[in-house]
């Protein structure tokens, strides 16, 4: 069978299987729209979890970002994984207790305010917006792929799969779907990785296979072999840091603390029965993370040697571009891979030197999708990859999609502007708003400000920057009041939003962008995607100095944080 028919009948089953999962856990209350009913065990809401978190970014770009960023790109490995033991041991448990459907109402009542409310509705919709548009570039690039059209029409199809299936079941058909994609995509990543790390090292491990020697009996080992052929050709050597460290540790912090001030998956925790299932769940998500995370490393390396070895088949001598392979030619037509031939002697050159090379386009983002074919493996790893990347993409569009129609609906609607509002009328607003994101976020979606990856690195900033300082000063400090969060939630978001503005090239005199994003021109070598750790300690020095300059929190609001902090069923706390 040939793999467009293939991919077509595979893809096309868990789409089905999306659906009728969708159409049989359609919401009918609010209680089922925004948190399924808080009835979800704790290993499969650590499933759905998993899903909801590990989008297009972890599946279709991390790994292409590790492929090209090297020893770089660990900071996401480290980053997104170590923000759920913040997030399991300072914030799951405690918001389950509280035991309100969204993060917004909770900022509201912790701060006595609907002035708080509002602003983090306001931080939640700009931070999950912008980790919806690095979704919809995977959308795009996958669904480009599987159709083999180009990239805009990739995106519109699959800006129409994610309105018909989120819009319909809210969170408890999200929840039961995202456990249906889990299983899809992880079978999706590890499989072919098992294959490819076969070939190459004869072991079938990744993890292990990529310290491991090469089986062509070189004795090389992986990395090593790829260094040697990455500095021959003038890259810099796989395995070097070539970024700052202060930039790298930075990086690091903010993705952490994103994952854990991220409210689409704050909100899954508020899908349990229990407290204790709240930081069960958080285990388990992070156990069935793990298996993807630990194989990406594998994934992205052998995906770069792989791809050099087509191009230049041995030392010296490169493809001719009219023997190019399929693979190729296939990423050609959806314009994210382009040859020029410079010099004229119809042979791709992949160099370093920019004026002599000819691969003017290698998008980071197919190299997880693309691998499969780079390395000629059977057409049916290739048909579920493909599925295995949609799913990934789908289940995070829909999940953020759930936090901003949720924070529109229940929180602005409801909770301020139209207090009156029926249960039904909040159904429809919620999914009126859900239809609106999409449509937003496609749109967005098709001029994204870099790399899947990069994009939602950038969403992680936004959150950490903003609404995790809320939160944790909410829950761990009573003297927290609602003029300091207000104004430090403010400070974080805008001076976070400023710098991305700044340096990502969205300030334009004339046409010319104010400040390049080149490492030579940020504060103190602090990227972008990195400066959400400085909003977030701008955000934690405001809210608490203007909290001691004004009026305590009234002593109801006090005994409310007391009261979130003690374990059930331990007793009312005591003042020693």
């Amino acid at each position: 069978m040939d793999l467009k028919t293939l991919t077509f009948i595979v893809v096309g089953a868990t789409f089905a299987l999306y659906f009728f999962i969708a159409i049989r856990s359609r919401a009918s209350s609010t209680g089922e729209f925004y948190v399924a009913g808080k009835g979800v065990p704790p290993v499969l809401n650590g499933m759905a979890t998993a899903a909801d978190w590990m989008s297009a970014a972890s599946f279709i770009s991390m790994a292409g970002l590790i492929a090209f960023k090297g020893y770089d790109a660990s900071v996401y490995l480290m980053g997104w994984t170590g923000g759920y033991v913040l997030l399991a041991m300072l914030l799951a448990p405690y918001l389950r207790k509280y035991g309100k459907y969204t993060v917004p109402e909770f900022i509201g009542d912790r701060y006595y305010s609907q002035t708080a409310r509002i602003t983090a509705v306001i931080c939640l919709i700009v931070a999950s917006l912008t980790y919806v548009i690095g979704q919809m570039k995977g959308i795009g690039v996958a669904f480009s792929r599987f159709l083999e059209v180009d990239f805009a029409t990739g995106l519109y199809a699959g800006m129409a799969i994610v309105f018909v299936y989120a819009v319909l079941g809210g969170m408890k058909g999200v929840t039961y779907t995202q456990i249906a994609q889990y299983c899809v995509l992880i079978f999706a990543y590890t499989v072919p990785a098992i294959f490819i790390s076969l070939h190459l090292t004869g072991n079938p491990i990744p993890q292990i296979g990529l310290g491991s020697t090469l089986s062509d009996g070189s004795g090389m080992y992986v990395l090593d072999k790829l260094d040697k052929v990455l500095t021959d050709l003038g890259f810099g050597a796989y395995t070097a840091q070539k970024g700052s460290t202060i930039n790298m540790f930075l990086l690091t912090l903010s993705l952490m603390i994103g994952t854990a001030g991220l409210p689409h998956v704050i909100m899954r925790f508020f899908t349990v029965p229990k407290v204790k299932d709240a930081r069960s769940s958080t285990g388990w998500a992070l156990v069935f993370i793990a298996i993807l995370y630990t194989t990406a490393p594998a994934v992205g390396a052998m995906a770069r040697l792989n791809l050099m070895h087509t191009i230049q088949p041995e030392p010296g001598k490169w493809l001719k571009y009219e023997d190019r392979p399929s693979w190729f030619k296939n990423w050609e037509k959806t314009g994210l891979l382009k040859f020029e031939d410079k010099n004229g002697d119809g042979r791709i050159q992949y160099v370093a030197d920019k004026k002599t090379n000819e691969m003017v386009k290698v998008d980071r983002d197919i190299m997880v999708l693309a691998n499969p074919e780079i390395a000629n493996l059977p057409n049916w790893v290739i048909a579920l990859v493909a599925a295995g990347g949609i799913a990934a993409a789908l289940s995070t569009a829909a999940g953020l999609l759930l936090a901003i129609s949720s924070a529109i609906s229940h929180d602005l609607m409801k909770g301020v502007f139209m207090p009156d509002l029926t249960e039904k009328g909040e159904l429809l607003a919620g999914r009126i708003a859900m239809a609106g994101a999409i449509i937003v976020a496609g749109y967005l979606g098709l001029n994204p400000p870099g790399f899947a990856a990069q994009v939602v690195a950038l969403a992680f900033g936004l959150a950490a920057s903003s609404i995790f300082p809320a939160l944790m000063l909410g829950i761990f400090h009573k003297r927290a009041n609602r003029t300091g969060a207000v104004v430090g939630m403010l400070s974080g978001l805008g001076i976070t939003l400023i710098y991305i503005f700044w340096f990502k090239g969205w300030f334009f005199i004339k046409g010319t962008a104010m400040a390049p994003n080149t490492p030579d021109h940020w504060f103190l070598g602090i990227s972008p995607e990195a400066f959400g750790a400085v909003g977030a300690l701008v955000n934690f020095v405001v809210a608490s100095v203007i909290s001691n300059m004004t009026e305590p929190p009234p002593e109801h609001i006090q005994h409310l944080v007391e009261d979130i902090r003690v374990p059930a069923g331990a007793g009312a706390p005591v003042d020693h």
